[in-house]
């Protein structure tokens, strides 16, 4: 247990809280503490639900639902971790807020995707395809082996990775794209970007993960943060 412990603490601040929150909310379900219609995206009922209250709740508790736990539930949660946690120790590594920005902006294009496509209404495995995407692209020059079947570059990695449920993973991929071409990747080196990026963080995201994160190395020690990558299956070349 101490083990296990060490290992979760070791994580960074928000993959670690992405990871409780998908278990938590997994888990109630199974449970039947809580049910799943109360948690997936549903567009009328977050902008015309004619009650007191929309249920905006739903924006966010529908990227928390994994499904059934079980064999399928414990590979989702393997590459949310792994990916999560290579993107914000590798190219957001001292840019937390940069990170929940994207994954805002991730969530939020998938969101308004949703009604417009005939996808599952619960997309935390398309937001996780946008992670795995975005840390492809940028590290292009890393080879990985498929069960040792053959090799390949890690921007391909999410099609290779596609699933049952191939629509969700294409959207993932998508939004994916369209963030790594808007961010500080493609745009901002193009003529008509001029060095500009177009998605800028906002000053009170960076205030408030200042504050929780100087929290959580009080509480932990910030034992994540002092954490290298170290690479698993894939190495790069000479």
């Amino acid at each position: 247990m101490a083990g296990l412990e060490e290992w979760y603490y070791e994580m960074p601040l928000v993959t670690r809280v992405y990871l409780t929150a998908s278990i938590v909310t997994t888990g109630s379900c199974a449970l039947e503490l809580v049910s799943p219609f109360s948690l997936y995206f549903n567009f009328n009922l977050v902008v015309f639900k004619f009650q007191a209250a929309t249920q905006v709740w739903r924006l966010f508790t529908n990227f928390f639902f994994f499904g059934s736990i079980g064999l399928d539930f414990l590979f989702h949660m393997f590459f949310l971790v792994r990916y999560c946690r290579l993107l914000e120790e590798g190219s957001f590594r001292g840019r937390t807020a940069d990170f929940v920005a994207m994954l805002l902006f991730g969530g939020a294009l998938l969101c308004a995707c949703s009604p417009f496509t005939d996808v599952p209404p619960f997309l935390g495995s398309a937001l996780a395809f946008m992670m795995v995407y975005v840390w492809g692209r940028r590290n292009e020059h890393v080879r990985m082996s498929f069960l040792g079947l053959f090799q390949f570059r890690a921007p391909y990695l999410p099609w290779v990775m596609l699933g049952n449920s191939p629509s969700v993973d294409l959207m993932g991929i998508g939004v994916g794209h369209i963030y790594f071409f808007l961010e500080a990747d493609v745009f901002p080196h193009t003529p008509a970007g001029r060095g500009r990026r177009v998605l800028q963080t906002p000053q009170a995201l960076h205030a408030l993960l200042r504050l929780v994160s100087s929290q959580d190395t009080d509480r932990f020690g910030g034992v994540g943060e002092r954490l290298e990558i170290e690479p698993l299956e894939e190495r790069r070349d000479e």
